[in-house]
């Protein structure tokens, strides 16, 4: 039988599939083997120093493994920060309570509750530094309460132990095919500003709809945490990018606030096409031209996208000129635009004022990524960085959830006199901080107990089976090899990585002997269900107390983003607007983690989320003009002006904090009468462009602020509609969309 022509040979085929493994698999293979020699050299180097517990290095090497050398370095300097800090602690409890075991493991708790509070408040591997500064107090802390004397010996040989480790972990990850940070940094840099082209050119040319809109901005969110992240590792492993650190947070910044400039402009186009009126088609008429000439700006001449920095360079050539031309460009088309329709002029003057915004902001952020392609640069000079925020009532839960655990499994240790009572303890105590900012901490301990079950089993094997029949550490490494590679292989995979972790921790804990072996059964079986307890104990924990899944949390971080509104409105102008920004995009991400497998809770929380940048920015915006305004020219506006926009600052928050159809209207008033009040002081009369300039973009803030309160697909339509209800005439009727 003949095969089919198009039927590739079978040796092409085992060559495809080939290549395709190597591209593929390879990667993982590496790290597979770099971890395992790794965590083997730190168990050999632990021996050779005749360590006390050399499974310590072993566990330190998994612990702190990651893909690229930057975050290994990054992890590994702050578990060294950690520990230091935890071990200082230590050595002051058991000073203070050695001869009171209640108070000791009372201030235990009290500290890995406080340090659990740290790490739900940071990001990054600062917050991993803050579960070490607590896991150290109960890793060490309780054993030395039992035996005060050895204390100090108990630290030092802890930070020696951890010390091999990382040591290990670095230089393994550096010299032995190393995987840098920076090309993977380079990589979300090019896709972000490439992905941002196609998101502007779909946006203005009207091709976007809200859903698509928001889908965006969510990966846009995982893309600026994202880059901070790599940016922070990537500054450990190479000069370079520690040259253009400051370029990146810089980067970062202006597309978060360019960002929120497109999706501004994008919700008010949408509300300008869904409006019925006459006026709102001559608008966007009017502007169409603009926005069709926005991408090509970014463009090659080859009709290919911008996406090296040497590319970007000129495309801010371009994008200057551009922005040269626009202002007077805009007042010829709005000359020719009816003078007698305030809604006309109204939107055109809110829309053009956004428009020009987003080629401002978009020249400044396309100088910026042109900028990388030098060592040295006047745009290094950002000393504004990324601001994250939490919300400091779930970090507290969280905190009393650790300290609450290791009190609970503490009293029953000594209740009981359960010889492996402080296994339990401390290993519950620091499961419930570490896995505390996992999306489902319950399911994430689960999944690691399996892997502990599994552990148990092996470590049995291993240890009554194996161990006996060998003779030094070349066969031990030999012997251990395929489970710790299965362990690292199964963390690579994101369905089974709490599997690999349980393996990678707990099976070299209760596998590895001492320098000083021990083969104590009954031991054994006493550490293996002590640490299984503690797990499923931390299981419970997080379904009974406060679980951070429950729908609760994600009102109380609504509540938290809309408080960013109220920040923008009290909060000191200088570095306001990139606080507002990073704080507001973080609560997303958090929203959007809790969220993942409830898309209505999670639409809902969007809502708040696109409403809260939408008013919260150009509340900024609009302080940001009167301040300039009281500063330079203060009787450009009169009294009651300055009365009536004082009058929004207080109304707006408290509809943030309080929304209700009685604090919408209230809102929806003070606006009106703010724009009521400009409108009567730019009056008919002759002024100077510039004063005449700076009026109408205050009243272009107040006019957004207001289609944002009214858009009918904000989460604050239903009040409105409640409010419409009782009052069927609308405040504000004479003004636009």
């Amino acid at each position: 039988m003949n095969r089919p022509a198009d039927t590739p040979a079978l040796s092409v085929q085992l060559r495809e599939a080939g290549a395709d493994w190597w591209h593929n698999e390879r990667p993982t293979w590496i790290y597979v083997f770099k971890m395992v020699f790794a965590g083997l050299l730190a168990l050999g180097i632990g021996y050779g120093l005749d360590l006390q517990s050399p499974r310590s290095a072993l566990i330190t090497v998994f612990i702190v493994m990651q893909p690229q050398s930057g975050m290994i370095l990054a992890k590994s300097f702050y578990r060294v920060i950690g520990t230091l800090i935890g071990s200082a602690a230590v050595v002051v409890f058991v000073g203070l309570f050695a001869q009171t075991p209640e108070l000791f493991l009372i201030a235990s708790a009290l500290w890995i509750g406080l340090c659990t509070v740290g790490s739900a408040h940071n990001r990054n591997f600062r917050s991993y530094g803050f579960v070490l500064s607590g896991y150290t107090v109960a890793l060490i802390g309780l054993p030395a309460a039992l035996n005060p004397g050895t204390t100090f010996d108990s630290v030092i040989t802890r930070v020696t132990e951890i010390t091999v480790g990382i040591v290990c972990a670095g230089l393994v990850s550096a010299l032995v095919f190393p995987q840098a940070s920076a090309p993977g940094l380079v990589r979300v840099i090019r896709g972000r500003f490439t992905a941002f082209v196609d998101l502007i050119g779909a946006t203005l040319g009207g091709n976007t709809d809200r859903k698509q809109l928001e889908a965006t901005n969510a990966r846009f969110v995982g893309d600026i945490i994202g880059l901070e992240a790599l940016r922070s590792s990537a500054i450990f492993e190479d000069p370079e990018i520690r040259l253009r650190s400051g370029r990146l947070s810089r980067m970062n910044s202006e597309f978060m606030a360019l960002s929120t400039r497109v999706h501004a402009l994008h919700q008010l186009l949408n509300r300008l096409h869904a409006n019925p009126a006459p006026g709102a088609k001559i608008v966007i008429d009017a502007l169409s031209p603009y926005f069709r000439e926005v991408q090509p700006l970014l463009t090659r001449s080859s009709g290919e996208p911008v996406m090296s920095a040497v590319d970007a360079a000129d495309a801010g050539l371009k994008l200057e000129e551009y922005k040269r031309e626009l202002p007077r460009r805009v007042r010829a088309t709005r000359d020719a635009l009816p003078a007698d329709s305030d809604s006309v002029m109204l939107d055109f003057d809110t829309a053009s004022e956004l428009l020009y915004r987003v080629i401002d902001d978009l020249h400044a952020y396309t100088l910026t990524y042109a900028s990388l392609n030098q060592r040295q640069h006047e745009r290094e000079q950002w000393d504004h960085a990324y601001t994250a925020k939490t919300s400091m009532t779930t970090a507290l839960i969280a905190g009393a959830r650790a300290a609450v655990t290791l009190l609970l499994l503490s009293a029953f240790w000594i209740l009981s006199g359960w010889p492996s009572g402080d296994v339990a303890a401390l290993n519950a105590a620091a499961f419930c901080a570490i896995t505390s900012a996992a999306p489902d901490p319950a399911k994430a301990t689960r999944t690691v107990a399996i892997g502990v079950v599994f552990a148990a089993i092996a470590g049995y094997i291993y240890t009554f089976h194996l161990l006996p029949r060998i003779d030094g550490y070349w066969m031990l490494a030999a012997m251990l090899s395929p489970v710790l590679m299965l362990a690292v292989l199964l963390t690579t995979k994101p369905k089974w990585a709490g599997y690999g972790l349980g393996i990678c921790i707990f099976f070299p804990f209760l596998a590895v002997p001492d320098n000083f072996a021990h083969f104590n059964a009954a031991g054994y079986i006493n550490e293996s269900i002590a640490l299984l307890v503690s797990l499923i104990v931390t299981a419970i924990a997080f379904m009974l107390l406060l679980p951070p899944t429950t729908d609760w949390t994600v009102r109380v971080l609504e509540r938290q983003l809309r408080k960013q509104v109220v920040d923008a409105c009290f909060g000191k102008l200088a570095h306001l607007a990139l606080k507002f920004e990073s704080g507001t995009r973080d609560l997303m991400h958090q929203i959007t983690i809790l969220t993942s497998s409830r898309p209505a809770l999670r639409q809902s929380a969007f809502g708040w989320t696109f409403a809260t940048l939408e008013i919260g920015h150009a509340i900024i915006e609009l302080r940001t003009e009167l301040n300039g305004i009281r500063r330079e020219q203060p009787d450009l506006l009169p009294p009651a002006a300055y009365a009536a926009l004082d009058g929004l600052r207080e109304t707006i928050p408290a509809l943030f904090a309080r929304p209700t159809p009685a604090t919408l209207a209230a809102a929806l008033a003070a606006n009106d009468h703010a724009i009521g009040q400009i409108q009567q002081a730019i009056g008919p009369h002759y002024r100077e462009r510039t004063e005449r300039h700076r009026l109408q973009r205050t009243l272009s803030y107040l006019h957004f602020i207001r289609t944002a309160l009214l858009d009918p697909q904000s989460p604050l339509q239903p009040m409105h509609a409640a409010g419409d209800s009782s009052n069927p005439t609308p405040s504000g009727a004479r003004h636009a969309t």
